[in-house]
């Protein structure tokens, strides 16, 4: 399973741990990953995907999952969500 949001394209992070003697050790900052299912009101269907708290959030600002799909950038959605926003696309033009 890749650990990358299918809304806002979030990834792991690559850092380190510094302890109180200032040695380092490498880690990953993970983003916060989470199983959502959203309802599309175009589609009328349900659709479940590995999305971010901060995708879920902006989801909930834009009001609605078609609308954050029409005013989101193509190039931070997952091949899945491209294809489904040219079909939200297609259907309200």
């Amino acid at each position: 399973m890749s650990k990358k949001c299918e809304l806002t394209g979030k990834i792991p992070l690559k850092g380190h741990n510094v302890s109180h003697a200032n040695n380092k050790t490498k880690r990953k900052f993970l983003p916060n990953l989470k199983k959502v299912y959203f309802k599309s009101e175009i589609l009328k269907r349900n659709f479940r995907l590995t999305v971010s708290n901060a995708g879920v959030r902006s989801v909930d600002k834009k009001g609605s999952f078609d609308e954050f799909l029409k005013s989101t950038k193509t190039k931070y959605l997952s091949l899945r969500l491209k294809k489904m926003k040219k079909t939200i696309l297609n259907k309200t033009a």
